[in-house]
């Protein structure tokens, strides 16, 4: 039988890996065939290599150059390093000869995209924002396939575009709350509020929580991911004015890895998060409340727009980066928080959000179009 050989590339951020990851383990479950290849070529990532190699999914480096919208030197030489990048991607194409190429956008996949456009492979992008950023568009002119994520997704031609949703990784959907307090030596008694600033943390979610830390905890027990940069600074200035009793209710992480994150979404009551559009699937999935703080200088302001999304169906709350005084936030998330019923239709309207089926249904389409099923 001939080996199918499939490309995955997306970068650079966790957003653009983690719908990657969902899909392969999707793809492998409909086709467990040794004669199925999967590569991924992207920028150099200590963080994704490895969650790739846990894949069984090999990995190739990539130059990649960020397209910056304003004046920078570093322009001049990401133009280069795109220019490498894609000459890098032309050979290893031509020499994979692969069946296609799926794509989740971001400025690390489009050398690749560009290459296979002039090689002719198929290509499929996904694209998880609500705000396609400025490679997605570039991309979406020669995939032959587009799967968004959000129903009001701007720029990309009808007749080849569905909209499915973002596919998620489905071992998020088991966790448990039982497993959630042995593993994070929860003590109870107090409902759970689960902090993420995405894949690099956020500072000044971080500076605000360590602001009211102490409001927080005489109503919840805190689950905060800082971030690997910020967490020392983070644990030290906590554990400096934590009282013992007090320091038995905050628990500091600068990462949750898979099984971390799955049973810390059971368990959470409320999610306090960034708002790029993997988390905001994954949170919406599990049905969790959330009050969301957008990034304000993501690209096209995607988070922006992803968040007031979900929020215009009543899944979440939104409160943007120059609104974060302590007062006014605390304020703001106590509202809510504490409203038992407000939370309960907030779940109610985040599951109706949540498209959890995205995946199987994806790598359905894809199997299909290459004649594996």
């Amino acid at each position: 039988m001939k080996k199918t050989k499939i490309i995955l590339t997306g970068g650079g951020t966790m957003g653009h890996i983690f719908p990657l990851i969902a899909l392969i383990r999707e793809i492998k479950a409909g086709f467990p065939n040794p004669n199925l290849k999967l590569f991924y070529f992207g920028p150099k990532k200590e963080a994704v290599d490895l969650l790739f190699n846990e894949e069984e999914v090999k990995v190739k480096h990539i130059l990649a150059g960020k397209i910056r919208r304003y004046f920078d030197l570093r322009n001049l030489l990401d133009v280069f390093l795109t220019f490498f990048g894609t000459v890098q991607s032309f050979w290893l194409l031509f020499f994979k000869l692969p069946d296609l190429i799926i794509s989740t956008g971001g400025y690390g996949s489009f050398p690749v995209c560009l290459a296979g456009f002039f090689l002719r492979t198929p290509i499929i992008l996904l694209e998880a924002d609500a705000e396609p950023g400025l490679s997605s568009k570039v991309i979406a002119k020669f995939a032959c396939q587009i799967f968004t994520a959000f129903p009001e997704t701007p720029y990309f031609p009808k007749q080849k575009t569905l909209h499915l949703g973002n596919p998620i990784r489905r071992s998020l959907l088991s966790g448990s709350k039982e497993k959630a307090k042995e593993l994070f030596n929860l003590q109870g008694g107090k409902p759970v509020l689960l902090i993420l600033g995405g894949s690099l943390g956020a500072k000044n979610i971080n500076n605000l929580t360590l602001e009211i830390l102490l409001n927080l905890i005489k109503n919840f027990e805190v689950i905060h991911q800082t971030g690997q940069e910020n967490f020392k600074a983070v644990q030290l200035e906590a554990s400096g004015y934590l009282k013992k009793e007090q320091a038995l209710f905050y628990h500091c992480y600068p990462f949750l890895n898979e099984k971390q994150m799955k049973h810390g979404l059971a368990v959470a009551d409320f999610v306090i998060s960034r708002a790029g559009s993997g988390v905001l699937f994954e949170i919406a999935a599990v049905g969790k409340p959330a009050l969301l703080i957008p990034l304000p200088n993501s690209a096209q302001e995607h988070q922006v727009k992803n968040s007031y999304q979900m929020a215009r169906v009543g899944a979440s709350y939104v409160v943007e980066e120059e609104n974060l005084k302590p007062n006014f936030f605390l304020q703001r998330f106590e509202n809510v928080a504490l409203n038992e019923e407000t939370k309960k239709i907030m779940s109610e309207n985040a599951l109706r959000f949540a498209k959890p089926e995205a995946g199987p249904k994806i790598a359905k389409f894809i199997l299909e179009f290459l004649g594996l099923v």
